[in-house]
């Protein structure tokens, strides 16, 4: 992938206002509240899926296991998120995982060469691998054998599960997120998604 910013698409559903709220989304949407007293309110994300109220309550479980409880150590993970982000060309994904990426340990170095991907210069062996490994199962569905026999030399069996419906959690969500045309959240510059 040569281009190097991420496209902006229209809106087409919107995110809801607090007024719009009914009392399972209001229910829903308070539990996600960032910054209560603050100002800063439900991200775009949030209530954007809360339009769907089953859909959402299913889809925040899952969620929430692969950023919150995955047994994958979290610089790994944002490794996995931001590259599946970038790969499906997702500029919200890709703004909310640079501030987690940073939590977890990425270098702004770091998260701008995901962008060139497992061949880029500077990656450790192991970082190469799992990079390698988003890349096989965007193209392909499946991680190689090689690849896959890199990973298992350092992750259990849990956490290649774990590895896997990540990526594939970031990526059906990039799908949604680009086809709704979900717009980034006022607290993501977005000087700061083009400029890494």
């Amino acid at each position: 992938m040569t281009q190097d910013s991420l496209p902006k698409r229209p809106m087409r559903v919107a995110p809801l206002a607090e007024n719009e709220w009914n009392d399972e989304q209001a229910s829903l949407l308070a539990a996600t509240a960032e910054g209560k007293g603050l100002g800063r309110g439900v991200l775009n994300i949030f209530a954007t899926l809360a339009r769907h109220p089953k859909l959402y309550k299913r889809w925040a479980v899952f969620g929430s296991h692969t950023l919150l409880k995955s047994s994958l150590p979290p610089r790994d993970r944002e490794l996995v998120i931001l590259r599946m982000a970038w790969l499906a060309q997702c500029r919200y994904e890709w703004g909310q995982h640079l501030s987690l990426g940073r939590e977890a340990g990425l270098a702004d170095a770091e998260m701008a060469r995901i962008k060139e991907g497992p061949n880029a210069q500077d990656w450790n062996e192991a970082d190469r691998q799992l990079l390698q490994a988003i890349d096989e199962l965007k193209e392909h569905c499946v991680i190689g054998d090689e690849t896959w026999q890199a990973l298992a030399s350092r992750y259990s069996e849990t956490q290649l599960m774990d590895f896997i419906f990540t990526a594939g959690q970031y990526h059906m969500l990039a799908m949604a997120l680009n086809s709704f045309g979900v717009e980034l959240d006022s607290r993501i510059a977005d000087a700061e998604v083009g400029q890494l």
